[in-house]
């Protein structure tokens, strides 16, 4: 699918279903995570931080899938680690999830994802 199309069903999504492929395994996983997006380009920030399984998965093999109310767009996803950017991200999530949630659910803010167009 193409990103524009994928871009409608993220309109009105709060979360996307991330697949990534198991750096031990080879399997695919997948989990529901949130996002933000700037422009075409979509961030996603791990719960754990550097110690979360699918970021490990993705620093590792780069291609994922992210599927959203019906639609699935394959990227790859990009390991965001300057810390700068880092908390630029952090600071879309606050404002579209909430402070307090970013707080709660997310410890760890060292690295972030980055899932530009194709």
């Amino acid at each position: 699918m193409a990103f524009a199309d994928f871009e409608q069903a993220l309109s009105n999504a709060n979360q996307v279903d991330l697949t990534t492929v198991g750096r031990v395994s080879g399997e695919e996983n997948s989990r529901p995570v949130w996002f933000v997006q700037e422009g075409e380009t979509v961030y996603l920030l791990p719960v754990g931080g550097s110690d979360s399984q699918w970021y490990k998965n993705i620093v590792k093999t780069p291609d994922i899938r992210l599927g959203a109310r019906g639609g699935e767009y394959s990227a790859r996803g990009t390991p965001v680690t300057d810390r700068a950017k880092v908390d630029e991200i952090v600071d879309r999530f606050r404002s579209k999830y909430g402070h307090r949630d970013v707080e709660a659910y997310y410890p760890k803010r060292d690295v972030a994802v980055e899932v530009p167009p194709a």
